[in-house]
């Protein structure tokens, strides 16, 4: 038998010691990984909302954010007045809304919560005319089918994850507060949020949650050469008391900002698998030493350096480990997958190569960390001691 194929085959003597052993290593491995493709989904969707052609900046109540309402509303003619603002070079009022109780099929009762409600808590629906889809970043070009037409009271444009969610494709008729509404077209921008709602004219929505001549936020395109900073303040300091501003790099670093404290959470993550992993390894290869006590005096006794006997233990450790992240990578990307696909979940989870490297590596530093004492002491061992021993 090889050297290589010893190590190898080493480590399986004891199968229900090694098999616990691998299992608490892959636990700490497929939240590792688990969490990287959370992560990277949420990124990849972020960057989307700074495509070129979608509003810069958001104006929304005072109170409010692009991401939390205080249930306030903004008269549409702010709208106009907005677009008065040096730098501005276009702007939308939307009505955000959502429909708690829409179904795939049949009408239901729904409710209207206004103003940023963005389909947490249901079916995300907005109001907008479509000459200004563009600043939602939706176009003619990211459209399987037609855009709705704003002379239109019964025509919508769905989210490709809404889609489905709710079994829907071009043609279907989908039940909006009561009312049934005709698909034109399924739309995909790669926000996750966005994606996972309902698009239909701004006057429409205004009729059917009675939020006539109301709009949620305003979406403002700024001009070539404009600053992006100086004019969403002009905005702020124009309406103070009453409108606040978020630019779409502002969204973006609060989200990044997030997304840095989930990295760090899962750096903790990884630390502690690899400590519980550690701990578990070196219960295993000092088992696995006293076990072959006779064995490696044998072998010192035949001529076996040190080192030779140093590097088996170790090499065996670091299969065993290596082994762990195999099982862990697979069983993290499989499960993510599954359990996202039986979710109302929007997110798309991204396995990129930094995740298999961080798994691995983690795997690797447990491997040596927790081969590193056994396979010290059982190069230390005497051959005549190692004989004797019963």
């Amino acid at each position: 038998m090889s050297y290589l194929t010893l190590i190898l085959k080493n480590p399986f003597r004891n199968k229900t010691r090694t098999s616990l052993s691998i299992i608490g290593i892959a636990i700490g491995i497929t939240i590792i990984v688990a969490m990287g493709m959370i992560t990277n989904g949420l990124q990849a969707s972020t960057q989307t909302t700074l495509k070129a052609g979608a509003a810069e900046i958001t104006v929304t109540h005072a109170g409010s954010n692009a991401f939390v309402s205080s249930g306030g509303t903004i008269d549409q003619s702010r709208v106009a007045d907005i677009k008065g603002i040096g730098g501005v070079k276009d702007a939308a009022g939307i009505l955000k809304v959502s429909n708690s109780s829409t179904t795939s099929g049949t009408s239901s009762s729904s409710s209207a919560s206004p103003a940023g409600s963005g389909g947490f808590g249901g079916l995300s629906i907005i109001g907008i005319d479509n000459s200004q889809l563009s600043l939602a970043g939706i176009s003619a070009d990211n459209v399987n089918g037609s855009l709705f037409s704003n002379g239109s009271t019964d025509e919508v444009i769905i989210g490709k994850t809404a889609a489905q969610s709710l079994n829907k494709t071009v043609g279907d008729t989908i039940n909006l507060y009561g009312k049934d509404f005709k698909i034109t077209g399924i739309f995909e921008t790669g926000n996750f949020i966005q994606d996972a709602g309902v698009f239909m004219p701004l006057n429409t929505l205004q009729n059917l949650t009675s939020n006539t001549n109301k709009v949620s936020n305003i979406y403002v395109k700024v001009k070539d050469n404009a600053n992006v900073t100086q004019v969403s303040k002009s905005i702020a300091d124009a309406y103070p008391n009453e409108l606040s501003t978020t630019t779409a790099a502002d969204q973006a670093n609060r989200i990044s900002q997030a997304m840095g404290t989930i990295d760090t959470a899962s750096w903790a993550i990884s630390l502690l698998a690899i400590f519980i992993g550690g701990i578990g390894v070196i219960n295993t290869m000092i088992m696995s030493v006293f076990e072959r006590t006779r064995e490696i005096g044998v072998l010192k006794a035949v001529g076996w350096k040190d080192r030779r006997i140093l590097g088996m233990i170790l090499g065996e450790s670091i299969v065993l480990t290596l082994i762990a992240a195999v099982a862990g990578t697979v069983v993290g990307v499989v499960g993510v997958e599954v359990l996202l696909s039986f979710s109302s979940s929007t997110i798309t989870p991204v396995f990129s190569i930094d995740i298999l490297i961080r798994a691995f590596g983690v795997a690797l530093i447990v491997g040596v960390l927790g081969g590193l004492y056994p396979a010290y002491r059982a190069s230390r061992l005497q051959p005549t001691e190692a004989l004797r021993y019963e």
